[in-house]
């Protein structure tokens, strides 16, 4: 069970995980060392997976998102799991879901141009002969991209 001053520490380091502990435990009245060993914990039991550095899709020209839905020619278990050793491969794939209703996964794929994704889809998305029907469902505006998770409403 999460206490109060773990939701306080996760908010913080998805907002910006080089805060330091110090820090952290000056925000949440506690000392550093028990912040640290909390923040510690938090890393063992695999609520925080990893730290890292967001980066600008835009400023560094990546400028096309994709939402492409896949179905494939067939849905076996050999199928699925050999389509998604695949599709982990390709870093252009951002996101991979498998999906309830009538696509079996939707992918978010980004690109830096509508010529690399052309190129992408032609000469490695259908050149696999898992996929039976892509349907591309390109981004116009981004109106909210958050990689924090809504830890208020969920965990207190």
């Amino acid at each position: 069970m999460l206490t109060k001053q773990d939701v306080q520490i996760l908010k913080m380091l998805q907002r910006d995980a080089t805060t330091s502990t110090a820090s952290i435990a000056e925000k949440i009245n506690l000392s550093q060392s028990p912040c640290w060993r909390r923040i510690n914990r938090l890393e063992e039991d695999g609520l925080i997976r990893q730290r890292v550095a967001l980066l600008d899709r835009a400023a560094l020209g990546m400028d096309v998102v994709v939402f492409a839905t896949i179905n494939l020619t067939s849905t076996g278990r050999q199928n699925l799991l050999t389509f998604e050793q695949d599709i982990v491969r390709h870093p252009e794939v951002m996101e991979c879901y498998t999906m309830t209703g009538i696509w079996d996964y939707m992918l978010k794929i980004v690109t830096r141009d509508i010529r690399h994704y052309e190129d992408f889809v032609r000469n490695t998305l259908t050149a696999s002969p898992a996929i039976r029907e892509l349907h591309s469902h390109m981004a116009v505006t981004e109106i909210k991209n958050s990689t924090e998770l809504p830890l208020d409403t969920q965990l207190l």
